[in-house]
């Protein structure tokens, strides 16, 4: 008992220093001049990746997670149940915005809505100039687009979904278990914090808020885990029905961001267009082998 302690509290610190260098590394990407145009590329990988955790991990495990808790519970209805959960989180995330949106549609920057076409100035050509700093007196419309809403919402959804996967690890009672699946997280976190990182130095976020998002980020795993230890330690009545449905609008915030923002923010360019689709195609490839291993 005490030799699986030692190894989930070993866990619980690599799942909060890896992801935090990760996520705080890319800021040194936030000069302009050279790096941009390599950034832009790398923000195409990023949207890879993405499409891929969306697809092939987030949507079909919190389908799967509903699915098997409602056959558990003897529940049975003929109504597709997870996927309106996931649709619930789709529209609120959808709702929550258009109403701040309005709210707000004097303010520059915040008031474009997302499903618009980019209107505006031309982009420029060179892509060196769509480096985003604070204080810039230049935004082209595509990273207007980026606002600190959505990438809120974002770290949001990514926060939900890393604080669930570290309650499963905290939640093994075997000591191999708990290393196999860390180890994964470890590398899937890792990867996500390095792209929530670079889509927010595309935001118009200060220093301090990124700082703080991506420190967040990295704790939400080891404190999920923390739970999962103590509920191990102390068990208790089951709440897997309520984390599920968390997780499936966690899912459906996703769905939202990747298709709604992500990917039409990161290929709304009319320059350099495949070797930006080749990029995306990278990042997808990378994070569906990773899947593929297991």
């Amino acid at each position: 008992m005490r030799s699986l302690l030692a190894a989930k509290l070993g866990c619980l610190l690599g799942l909060l220093l890896l992801p935090l260098l990760c996520g705080l590394l890319p800021a040194r990407l936030r000069g302009a001049g050279p790096h941009g145009r390599w950034r832009s590329f790398v923000g195409c990988v990023a949207g890879g990746i993405f499409l891929a955790a969306c697809l092939l991990d987030i949507v079909p495990d919190s389908l799967a997670d509903m699915r098997e808790e409602l056959q558990s519970q003897q529940i049975t209805v003929d109504f597709p149940f997870p996927e309106f959960v996931l649709t619930v989180g789709f529209l609120l995330v959808l709702v929550i915005e258009h109403v701040v949106l309005d709210c707000s549609e004097r303010q520059a920057g915040e008031a474009t809505p997302l499903l618009s076409c980019a209107e505006g100035p031309p982009q420029p050509a060179d892509p060196a100039e769509w480096v985003v700093e604070t204080g810039a007196h230049h935004f082209p419309v595509a990273f207007q687009a980026h606002s600190s809403f959505r990438s809120f919402v974002l770290f949001l959804s990514l926060s939900v979904h890393a604080l669930f996967e570290g309650l499963a690890v905290g939640l093994q009672d075997a000591e191999s278990k708990v290393l196999q699946i860390c180890m994964a997280i470890l590398v899937h976190k890792s990867v996500i914090a390095g792209s929530l990182s670079l889509l927010l130095l595309q935001s118009r976020v200060s220093a301090c808020c990124f700082v703080a998002l991506i420190g967040t980020f990295a704790l939400m795993s080891p404190l999920g885990m923390a739970v999962g230890i103590v509920m191990t330690q102390n068990p208790g009545p089951s709440s897997t029905m309520a984390q599920c449905l968390l997780e499936g609008m966690a899912a459906g915030t996703f769905v939202y961001i990747t298709f709604l923002e992500i990917l039409p923010h990161e290929l709304n360019s009319p320059t350099c267009r495949l070797p930006r689709v080749l990029a995306m195609l990278l990042g997808f490839s990378a994070m569906a082998a990773l899947r593929f291993l297991g």
